[in-house]
This record gives structure tokens, sequence and C-alpha cells, in this order.
């Protein structure tokens, strides 16, 4: 059995085509798309082990993610 490692994962709604595009912020380029959520959760399991295959190393931080908040902009 492997060791497990965690991942921030940026999910938006793809409003030109439908659906959910995630993003892993700690691995360049890598990134999947479906038409759920469940779905969604899934692939990007599957694009991250991808990713790392190629990279051939786990990163030991995530320095390119910060975090995410909600602003909200009286106009």
């Amino acid at each position: 059995m492997g060791t497990t490692h965690s991942f921030a994962v940026y999910i938006e709604r793809d409003e030109d085509v439908g659906g959910y595009v995630a993003t892993v912020p700690a691995l360049e380029s890598c990134h999947t798309e479906a038409e759920t959520l469940p779905e969604l959760m899934n692939r990007v399991q599957d694009a991250i082990k991808l990713c790392l295959e190629v990279k051939k190393e786990v990163p030991l931080y995530n320095t390119k993610f910060v975090g995410m908040q909600q602003v909200e902009v009286v106009l």
C-alpha cells in the first residue's frame, strides 16, 4: 500500500460548455474536466497520479496555492 498525499484542488464551473474544471496548483499543468462533481473528483485523482508519474516526485510543499476567499463588493 502506498503513501497518502493531500493536494489542494481548485474547482470552477465551466460556463462555456457546462460541467466543471479542476486544477491542481501544486502540479504544473495538472487539470481535468467532467460533467458532474462526483465524476470530476474521480478524474482529478487519476490526473494527479498521472502528473506525479511524469514528474517522478511528490512536491514537499504546495507553494503555489495560498487559499480561496469569497469577496463581496457593493456597486
